[in-house]
Formats: C-alpha cells, structure tokens, sequence
C-alpha cells in the first residue's frame, strides 16, 4: 500500500510538472485580475518613496513571501561593486492632434522616423485614412480644440501625407512636410504632448514625471519605467556606498506594453527596438564581474538591450535593433538581477520577468502585491529581484 502511495504521488508531482511545463508556453498561463484601483494614475512624491518589493531567495514566492521595503532603501539591499545599468532614452513628445481637410479631428502617436522626416505612426481614428490624404497640425494650446480647427491669430502649422499602411502594426507611414535641415524632432516640444499609456486615464503628472531624472537621448514613445523611482539624491547615496552607474539606450516601442495574441507564446513576433550598448558600458559590466560584483539591469528594456548585444554568445558594443523576445526557458548571459515594475497580464514583459525567476513563482508575487496594496503599471511601485533569487 505505502508503495502505490509513493508510486502515486510521484506521479501527481510529474503531472503537475508537465502541467507548468505547458502553462509556461500558453498564453493564458500569463493572466492576472488586478482591481481597477491599483492601476496607478499619478506617481509619488518624491520619486523614491514608492514601495519595493524584495525577492531575495530561490523560495521566495513558494515557500517565502517577499518582503516589503520602501524604494529608498535600495543602497542597503545591494553590495558595494554592484553595477546597476539604466536606460538613458528620453520620451519624446509623440502625440499630435490634427484635423483633415475635411475639418475632422486627428490623433496622431509617432512610433518611429523611418527616414528623415517620415515616421510610422498610429493614426486614430484610422479607417478609411489612405495614401495621400493629408493631416494639418497645429500648435498646441492654440484654437478652440484639440484639432485646432480655428483660431484668428494664425498659429504655426505642421503638415503631413499620407504615403502607405503598415500592416505589422495597422499605423501609416506620415512624411512630414518641412523646410529643408529641418527635423520634426525640433518641433515637437511645439506641436506634440509626452504621451501616458492608455491604461492612466486621469492622471496630473508633468511632462518631466514621466521621464526619468537621467533620461538623455530622445527616441522612446513610452519611459523606461523602472528609472522612474530615481531621484538624483538616491543616485549619489549609492555611487556613496560603491554602488556603480552604467548606461544603455533602448528607445522603447508603443509594443512593449501590448499583449502577446498568440496561444503559443513561442510563435510570437516580437517587435524590434532600437538600442546602443556602448563599448564604456561593455567595459564596465567587465570589470564588475571580475571583481566579483553583480549586474543589476534597472528595467526590462536593459534587460532586452544587454541581452541583445550578447545574442551572438558574449557581450559586444552594439547600436542596432533588436527583436529578442526573452521568455521561460531562456539562457541568459548578462543579467543577473533586476528592478523592475508592476506589469500587465499577458505581456511580453511578463514573460521576460517569469524566464528569470519562473511563472508561477511570480504570479504568487503578484498576488502578495495585490493583497498588500501595490499600485501597479508604469507609476506603480516597484519589485527589485536579486541575483540569489533567481532560478537555478
């Protein structure tokens, strides 16, 4: 009897095992309810007063629950000679509003610039939006609505045609019309508003909160979020400790936050961002390691961007795109822990964070931050996982 027992048990445990082993590459694997109310509309003041979530074990998320901290208190969770790599790409002002010929009202979300001047882009509403209609923008703040339909002091105005339909992401292809050694990038500060993901519908954030306090090079259509808990004061605490800085750029794509849409996770397409990994950064995250200290990426776009530059096997200087698509299962060859946030169910972000710890185990994380309050998404609080807490 005790050994059909055993005999039994040890084939519930495989059955559950081969159950997660599919979980892991199905879509549905990676859903979540979250109460509308933790969906975080405006970040806190200041930047570093956030909650942390720490992951710091193997059992943390089965046998442990993770423990609860405030952003701040990040120098004492890491060791001096840890390097923390950030993204330094800053959110461009890519959301114009415009009207057609015909007077009816535009909005348009720049994703990226193809050739100078000329950007796909999300057009809504977009049905019926073929080549060669044009769009008239104009300056923001000016008019009587966002279209800018009328106004009687002649404000600047912007043009664009329409010149095809991308069908990978159902946007259109704009060629701006400007004077010659004229970039649009030059006028969106005039003419654009930094756009907040759909998800925050009544937030009362600046522009410069949705921006990390080291953002530098313009490119990205949505922050890097896990930078946003920040603050320059923090910054210097840790350099204090032995903390390092390093830096990447990912420009980061309107479809980092949509969700997969295939069953099977392993078929999915990802999109391709655009990332330089500097040879002082390469060299740094070098020399970390041989001195025995840890890398620590701020956010899953360094995640992809570190990853990227070492896909053909060993970290390499690199400026280029990048299409990885990190999921359970992945060998990683950088990373080893990460801050990162709150993200939404059936993400490829959720996907990148469950191949460094596993699905299940996070899934229970996310439950312990639901039930203790955690606000969620791009102004949410933050999880930091260290580098003993990973899968092995």
């Amino acid at each position: 009897m005790q050994q059909q027992r055993t005999k039994s048990n040890l084939n519930t445990k495989s059955s559950h095992k081969k159950e997660d082993v599919e979980l892991e590459s199905c879509i549905s694997g990676y859903d979540y309810e979250l109460p509308q109310e933790l969906i975080a509309q405006n970040p806190v003041v200041p930047r570093d007063s956030s909650k942390l979530l720490l992951v710091n074990s193997p059992s943390t998320g089965t046998n442990t629950a993770p423990l609860h901290h405030i952003f701040r208190d990040l120098p004492e969770l890491l060791y001096p000679g840890d390097l923390l790599v950030m993204n330094n790409t800053k959110v461009l002002p890519a959301r114009l509003y415009g009207c057609k010929s015909t007077g009816a009202e535009i909005e348009v979300l720049l994703l990226e610039e193809q050739k100078h001047n000329c950007w796909l882009a999300l057009v809504k509403p977009g049905k019926r939006f073929k080549a060669g209609a044009k769009i008239i923008f104009e300056a923001r703040g000016v008019g009587e609505n966002k279209g800018g339909t009328s106004s009687s002091s002649s404000p600047p105005l912007l043009t664009a045609t329409v010149l095809e339909t991308d069908e990978a992401t159902g946007g259109r292809l704009l060629q701006f019309d400007l004077p010659d050694g004229m970039s649009l990038v030059q006028l969106l500060d005039v003419f654009g508003e930094v756009p907040l993901p759909p998800y925050i519908t009544a937030s009362d954030a600046q522009n410069e909160q949705y921006q990390t306090v080291y953002a530098k090079t313009p490119g990205a259509v949505a922050a890097p979020t896990a930078g946003l808990h920040f603050t320059t004061e923090l910054l210097e605490r840790l350099r204090d400790r032995g903390i390092h800085q390093a830096f990447v750029t990912l420009h980061v794509g309107v479809g980092t936050f949509r969700p997969v849409e295939v069953e099977d996770i392993k078929t999915h397409k990802m999109h391709e961002e655009w990332i330089e990994v500097p040879s002082s950064t390469v060299e740094q995250i070098r020399a970390t390691q041989a001195s025995g200290g840890r890398i620590i990426a701020v956010g899953t776009t360094v995640v992809r961007a570190l990853e990227g530059a070492a896909a053909k096997g060993e970290l390499q200087p690199f400026c280029g795109k990048t299409n990885l698509f990190i999921y359970p299962g992945y060998q990683w060859r950088v990373v080893e822990g990460l801050i990162t946030n709150f993200h939404l169910p059936r993400s490829s972000l959720l996907m990148l964070v469950s191949a460094l710890i596993g699905r299940q185990r996070l899934l229970n994380i996310y439950q312990e931050a639901i039930a203790s309050r955690y606000r969620f998404y791009s102004f949410g609080d933050a999880m930091l996982i260290l580098p003993e807490a990973r899968n092995k």
